[in-house]
């Protein structure tokens, strides 16, 4: 049975791209309920048309950390939060508009991050503990010059999620971070990887997996897969290990 059968979930970015995959496949997979978030409810219309009550519209703006908290409030039965809603700046470090491009992603890529885990925690705690998932990317561990900014910001998120990880065990939370590598999306596009991008079905399904195999990372796609490959041990021996136990 899918272990995400009969559950709750919610999903930040849920109106396009990988966020609508992931409320897709979870529906398919047998989730009871899932709250669909984004920064305009009207652009979920789609998806309550094909899914009905299964899918439930929120407002989520990780920028506005007033709309997480309401969200928290109306979503207190959630199980599963998947914080997938992310922006990309193209910058490289020597672009006039580097620190400006670099600020705007931390705020939502990083502090948004922070803001939902924070609001979502003592629900999860209160519903058994649950899946707090992330995505990150493969830029969190390699560079790309061109997007020197958006890989900043998205190493800061992978490095704030391994926190995640150890703070939430003692409530019983599985942490999972997400490493996709060029996937068929708006931003794909718009960062000119449109040709070598996967489908995004490969994501939501790599959560899965990972739920049910308990797995801190999951690396969904061909070039995620490679990079997954070689990082394996020192994940393993480093970012997973306890270093603090002494």
């Amino acid at each position: 049975m899918s272990p995400i059968n009969d559950r709750i979930a919610l999903v930040t970015g849920a109106n396009r791209g990988i966020g609508k995959s992931i409320v897709e496949e979870f529906l398919r997979a047998g989730a009871r309920k899932v709250y669909a978030a984004a920064r305009r409810p009207d652009s979920l219309e789609k998806l309550i048309a094909v899914y009905g009550d299964r899918v439930v519209p929120l407002r989520i703006d990780l920028n506005d950390a007033g709309s997480i908290v309401a969200a928290a409030r109306a979503a207190n039965d959630v199980e599963i939060v998947v914080n997938n809603a992310g922006i990309l700046n193209i910058a490289n470090p020597l672009a006039a508009n580097a620190v400006a491009a670099l600020q705007n992603e931390m705020e939502v890529n990083v502090y948004g991050l922070i803001r939902m885990a924070q609001a979502f925690a003592p629900i999860l705690k209160a519903n058994g503990g649950g899946v707090f998932v992330q995505l990150n990317s493969v830029a969190s561990m390699k560079n790309f010059a061109d997007f020197a900014t958006y890989s900043a910001s998205k190493a800061a998120a992978y490095s704030i999620t391994q926190g995640l990880r150890d703070i939430f065990k003692i409530q019983g939370t599985q942490v999972i971070s997400v490493h996709p590598g060029p996937i068929a999306t708006d931003m794909a596009a718009s960062a000119g990887m449109g040709e070598i991008a996967e489908p995004p079905e490969l994501v939501s399904q790599a959560i899965i997996e990972a739920i049910q195999s308990g797995e801190f990372h999951a690396f969904p796609d061909s070039m995620a897969k490679q990079i997954g490959t070689v990082y394996r041990d020192f994940a393993i021996n480093v970012v997973e290990a306890n270093l603090m136990g002494g």
